[in-house]
C-alpha cells in the first residue's frame, strides 16, 4: 500500500514539476516581448525554484524506495 501511494505521489509531483518548469520557461520567453501572464503572481525564477523543490521530493522518495528494496534483498 505504501509503495503504491509513494509511486502515485512521485508521479504527481513529477508531472507538476514539469508543468511548472514549462510555465516558467514560457513566462520568461513572453517577457522578452513585454507581455506577462497575469494569473501568475510569481517571477519565472521563483516558479523554477518551486519546480526544483518538487523534483527534490521526487528524488528523495525514489531513493527511499531503492533503500527499502536493498534491505529486502539482504
Amino acid at each position: 500500500m505504501m509503495n503504491q501511494l509513494s509511486s502515485i505521489i512521485c508521479r504527481i509531483f513529477f508531472f507538476v514539476a514539469l508543468l511548472l518548469l514549462f510555465v516558467a520557461l514560457w513566462e520568461k520567453f513572453i517577457r522578452l516581448f513585454g507581455w506577462t501572464m497575469t494569473f501568475m503572481p510569481y517571477e519565472p525564477g521563483r516558479i523554477f525554484e518551486i519546480s526544483a523543490v518538487l523534483m527534490i521530493f521526487v528524488i528523495s522518495l525514489l531513493l527511499r524506495e531503492i533503500r527499502e528494496e536493498l534491505k529486502i534483498k539482504k
